[in-house]
């Protein structure tokens, strides 16, 4: 497993979309039409560690379409099918993890617009789901299932046309944040590549830990972890069991060093919330 710092690839020039290293080593380019990446960025990007959902493809299943546009801000119905390697639709054997069999993400290249969709599948193994985007920008598209006891994590374009002034990634000194009334705070020891990192959120309001953090996808909270750049999906496990009141521990799996946007999603009285936070990665 490489350790090396990954480059820093999510510079954003106006409509300019890098191409991932990844994508082109594997003859499955996720950004097409965009020229190969150089030598020099080929040998940055192979020190990035390896990581799911940065590929249309992982050599068994892909993805298709690769790419999808939406509408800024208006409703829309995203549709694809999984293929395995002979081209064959996958139909069936999806293994339902965190109660469901395919999980959809979806983020903005600058990690934020963060969405968690559950698609629904039709018998002709077509996933589909209605979204709506609500700004303008290039966004990646996850498809997170597991089969044969195997989890794969393929990428997909989405852009959503419109005026895009991208937001800088936020530092990973702040260890609160606020959503919907909530105040969550994360607390973690230093966190080393190649090594799972502990990582605990404690959700208050008012000032008092919530004691009504209800399951949700079964455990008491979903994390996702999006690193820096590429975009690749850690593999995050939540810790069940008895916990203090108002905390969410999960442990990460994190395959390189760099910067990571952590997106934790919570559940009280029915609706379900999302905090975000950046955390570093030590060599």
């Amino acid at each position: 497993m490489s350790l090396g710092i990954p480059a820093r690839l999510g510079l954003f020039a106006a409509g300019l979309v890098v191409v991932f290293g990844a994508a082109a080593a594997l003859g499955a380019g996720v950004d097409p039409g965009q020229p190969a990446p150089s030598g020099e960025q080929m040998s940055a990007m192979e020190g990035m560690g390896e990581a799911m959902g940065a590929v249309v493809s992982d050599g068994d299943y892909r993805i298709t379409p690769a790419t999808f546009q939406v509408s800024e801000g208006a409703p829309a119905r995203i549709s694809f099918q999984i293929v395995d390697r002979d081209g064959d639709v996958v139909r069936d054997g999806f293994q339902v993890e965190a109660e469901r069999r395919l999980h959809l993400i979806i983020a903005r290249r600058d990690l934020t617009g963060y969405q968690h969709l559950h698609p629904t599948e039709a018998v002709d193994g077509t996933w589909s789901t209605p979204v709506t985007v609500g700004l303008a920008g290039t966004y990646r598209l996850f498809a997170d299932f597991q089969r044969g006891g195997t989890k794969h994590v393929l990428a997909a374009d989405l852009t959503v046309p419109g005026t895009y002034l991208p937001s800088p990634l936020p530092a990973p000194a702040a260890t609160t944040t606020t959503t919907n009334g909530f105040t969550v705070s994360l607390q973690h020891d230093e966190l080393r590549a190649g090594k799972d990192g502990d990582l605990d959120f404690t959700v208050a309001r008012a000032g008092r830990p919530v004691a009504g953090i209800e399951r949700y996808l079964g455990a008491r909270g979903h994390l996702v972890a999006l690193r820096e750049g590429d975009l690749a999906y850690l593999h995050v496990h939540p810790h069940d069991g008895d916990q203090p009141t108002g905390v969410v521990p999960f442990s990460a799996d994190f395959v390189s060093a760099g910067r990571y946007r952590l997106f934790l999603q919570f559940q009280v009285a029915g609706t379900v919330h999302t905090a975000a936070f950046t955390v570093e990665v030590t060599p």
